[in-house]
């Protein structure tokens, strides 16, 4: 018996129907990407204004990752780690999968990529000026005749270098700088910017007026970074953070971070370099340290001593200065000869493996090679002083 038309469209519209009914029973509806899990944030328990363990006081950073947990519908979770182990520090939590994000990376593929993924920009953060209100602040011309101080190694020192028309004050953190502008010994600072701006509203009553400075080493956009294999979580992140721009701004104006149109200053002076040292470049603004040994092996002579000294840099600076440079004679380390004579090699390996924890130096076996250890004692055999003075 043959079948009508209408048979054959009835017998259709059914099989099609069926077909969609089992396809839409494999078919989840869209969910929260891992709803149920916590957004877990890569932050320095002590390093504001940036993050902070307290609850009363989180930082900027600490927040806008609450911010992003409430948005991404996900509770947060916090993975503390000290920044000043430098690179070793995303290694170690990031990429370690310890956490899956981690707030105020420089939003650059030369740090860390392609391993290391970047949200769109969070922050600008960079160096700025500080001086009293009032002060006319704006480039390089407007600083002819003050004393301006400058962070030791820093891209505002080597920008002013071949200024004679300029006095540095040279110090070594946003801390001295803004200490030599309110003892009168400073008529402008030449900073990193978010420290100062933190400074300013915690310790100096808001007293100063601070501009950010753009201009080649001089400012960077701050990211959030991400391991390479989360592109899902970086993507759902981005949809959000447009929805975040105003509550990022109220969170850095309550941080004291500078805001507003940034001063432009020219080129570094060819010749000069934007150095490794406390607040040089992307250290301050992904508060990791940029510098570090490239490879574990140590090579002999110079280039063990330059690996040496960028360890050193990026990680002993925080506490015994740039490049060993430092005033307080009981961890200067250019003395090292001088106190220990022979035995200066078995101190320094003794110190370095096992710490001094009652004088706040930790135990660095965990965190760096011996090879490495090695290109460090090289460097600071560059730097041995024989004075007592």
């Amino acid at each position: 018996m043959r079948a009508n038309h209408s048979d054959i469209g009835v017998s259709r519209h059914r099989a099609i129907a069926g077909l969609l009914a089992c396809a839409a029973a494999f078919i989840v509806p869209a969910a929260p990407l891992h709803a149920d899990e916590p957004f877990r944030l890569c932050a320095d328990p002590t390093n504001l204004p940036f993050s902070s363990d307290s609850g009363s006081q989180p930082g900027f950073y600490v927040e806008i990752g609450q911010a992003l947990a409430q948005a991404l519908g996900r509770p947060i979770a916090y993975d503390w780690y000290k920044s000043y182990f430098g690179k070793r520090t995303v290694r170690v939590t990031l990429l370690g999968k310890q956490c899956d994000a981690m707030i105020g990376l420089p939003r650059s593929e030369d740090f860390m990529g392609p391993a290391v993924i970047f949200s769109s920009t969070v922050a600008k953060e960079g160096y700025a000026l500080v001086a009293a209100k009032g002060e006319a602040l704006g480039g390089i011309e407007a600083l002819r005749g003050k004393r301006v101080a400058v962070q030791f190694a820093s891209t505002p020192q080597n920008l002013l270098a071949s200024r004679d028309d300029i006095q540095k004050v040279t110090v070594l953190s946003p801390e001295e700088g803004m200490q030599a502008l309110d003892q009168g010994r400073a008529d402008v600072a030449f900073i990193w910017g978010p420290v100062a701006g933190w400074l300013n509203k915690t310790s100096y009553n808001d007293r100063y007026q601070i501009e950010l400075t753009e201009g080649e080493g001089l400012s960077w956009d701050a990211a959030i970074g991400f391991a390479k294999t989360s592109t899902e979580l970086r993507d759902r992140v981005d949809a959000v953070l447009p929805q975040l721009r105003n509550t990022i701004g109220e969170l850095a104006v309550k941080y004291g971070l500078p805001t507003g149109e940034p001063v432009r200053f020219g080129a570094v002076p060819a010749g000069t370099t934007t150095g490794t040292g406390t607040g040089a470049g992307v250290v301050q603004i992904a508060n990791v340290v940029a510098t570090e040994t490239k490879g574990d092996a140590a090579a002999p002579g110079a280039e063990a001593a330059g690996a040496g000294k960028e360890i050193f840099n990026g990680t002993c600076a925080h506490c015994h200065g740039p490049d060993a440079i430092q005033s307080e004679r009981k961890i200067d380390l250019r003395l090292l000869r001088h106190r220990y004579g022979d035995e200066m090699r078995e101190k320094y390996w003794t110190t370095v493996h096992e710490g001094r924890p009652a004088k706040g130096m930790p135990a660095w076996k965990e965190v760096f090679t011996d090879d490495q250890f090695d290109s460090i004692f090289s460097f600071l055999l560059t730097v041995q002083s024989e004075s007592n003075d």
